[in-house]
């Protein structure tokens, strides 16, 4: 490599000649390699790549390799549009597992709710979501996730107004379930959030603790009277078979005398009418015949004969 001369500080010292075109080659390859790393982007199969140029929304690109103009002209944003996302209300979970650790933290902020009949409830539940729009994910909303809950709060404030305190306990939880869920996505479609609810689940409705007593005293005589119901209907369910099969006994019995006792005269009325008509055409003979049959009836019967 050739070298020159340079007076540094009046000393001589000889440097490497450095080519000019082999600079220019360098600072190609370099603007060449941040042209390549810059220019493609990579978009897994469970998202799809928004596309902004200069700030502004350009299109949507799908799974796989593709290029966009480098230099930080696009600017790409990955959005998961099927992984299921989860909002927790009332409690929060430090970590999942066979052993679900949970947070200390007091959230009755949230979970604290008025029911229709005036009763207080602590409830805590969770939502599941998808990305089904990211156009309007990105851009129609400044804070999605946290207008996305205040929404559910306050869509499960206004369906727990709406039901009792025991309907919000066990009685219709499936329905408060299905009903925040269509007034949920019903709230997030108007806002254009591009969020579609997957579901809404109740996981724990509890009454505040200083009324959790009464309430358990509440619940124990509820108990109770179910108990002596479900008694008393068993008894019933054993008895009333009972007088029912009784009197269908009774009854058969009396229908079996009756069909007797008719039977039994009309056989009467129709062997005295055979015997009138006998006795009608020939009086003395049958008077005799009826003297001897009925003496032949009683003389068998008489243990002495004067």
């Amino acid at each position: 490599m050739a070298r020159k001369t340079i007076n540094v500080g009046g000393e001589l010292i000889e440097v490497p000649d450095v080519n000019k075109k082999m600079l220019i080659v360098i600072a190609g390859a370099i603007l060449g390699l941040i042209f390549l790393m810059s220019g493609f982007y990579k978009v897994d199969a469970s998202e799809v790549g928004v596309i902004q140029r200069f700030g502004k929304y350009v299109e949507t690109t799908g799974p796989g390799l593709h290029f966009k103009l480098p230099f930080g002209i696009d600017r790409v944003t990955n959005i998961a549009v099927e992984r299921n996302f989860k909002e927790e209300f009332g409690f929060r979970t430090l970590q999942a597992g066979v052993r679900t650790q949970y947070s200390a933290a007091d959230y009755s902020e949230v979970s604290l709710m008025l029911t229709g009949d005036l009763s207080s409830v602590q409830v805590k539940w969770i939502i599941q979501y998808k990305i089904i729009d990211p156009v309007k994910f990105l851009f129609h909303i400044r804070n999605v996730r946290e207008t996305l809950r205040d929404a559910t709060e306050a869509v499960m404030r206004q369906v727990v107004g709406d039901h009792s305190v025991d309907e919000v306990i066990s009685l219709s939880r499936q329905d408060i379930e299905l009903l925040s869920r269509d007034l949920l996505q019903k709230v997030l479609d108007d806002f254009g959030t591009g969020l579609s609810v997957q579901n809404v689940r109740l996981q724990n409705v509890d009454p505040p603790e200083p009324v959790q007593p009464a309430f358990n005293e509440v619940n124990q005589a509820v108990q109770e009277k179910e108990r002596i119901i479900n008694e008393a209907e068993t008894a019933y369910n054993k008895v009333i078979p009972q007088a029912k099969g009784q009197r269908q006994q009774i009854v058969s019995e009396a229908e079996g005398y009756y069909e007797k006792r008719v039977n039994r005269a009309k056989g009467d009325a129709e062997k005295f009418i055979s015997v009138w008509r006998e006795y009608s055409k020939a009086k003395d003979v049958t008077r005799r015949r009826i003297y001897l049959e009925t003496m032949l009836q009683v003389l068998p019967n008489l243990q002495n004969i004067y």
